[in-house]
């Protein structure tokens, strides 16, 4: 049995239909686990940035909001949606909530997590807005938490996934 290319894995969006990152486009996607009461919260506003200033050029942020940290994404899909919307002005899609680790994890994070950051550590999602940049390749570059999507490096990794 062949390994599924990452691009391909399915998830669900928020109304619960089968996606894969291709169906967003064939440039590079920069996946973030979210939720809309944590103290990194505030990066959806810089997550909108890098969509609006790269989007045109094929590159996409997807959210998946995830309540495996202190609960801090309790809300049903509806009220994170509006959330994102009235708060932020967030346009890049939102997901279904997912587990990002352990056993129930969803398959796209389980993939995901195989990924090195910056250090070379490998393994579980330290905690929400953890970052992997998906080349239309399918190579990956990961980010951890506290490195904020306006970070120079996450700026010049779209920027080359782009230029590729």
């Amino acid at each position: 049995m062949t390994e599924t290319p990452l691009r391909k894995i399915p998830f669900h969006d928020a109304e619960g239909a089968e996606r894969t990152l291709d169906d967003y486009g064939t440039g590079p996607v920069l996946v973030v686990n979210v939720a809309s009461k944590c103290g990194l919260t505030p990066q959806y506003g810089q997550l909108e940035e890098l969509q609006r200033e790269y989007g045109e050029r094929g590159f996409t942020v997807i959210g998946f909001p995830c309540n495996q940290f202190m609960g801090q994404e309790p809300g049903s899909m509806e009220q994170i949606l509006e959330f994102c919307s009235t708060t932020y002005g967030v346009t890049f899609p939102i997901n279904d909530k997912v587990k990002v680790n352990g056993r129930n994890a969803t398959d796209l994070y389980k993939a995901l997590k195989e990924t090195p950051d910056g250090r070379g550590k490998t393994g579980r999602v330290e905690w929400n807005f953890e970052k992997f940049l998906v080349s239309p390749d399918g190579s990956v570059q990961r980010f951890r938490p506290k490195q904020l999507p306006d970070d120079p490096e996450i700026v010049s990794a779209i920027e080359t996934a782009l230029a590729d």
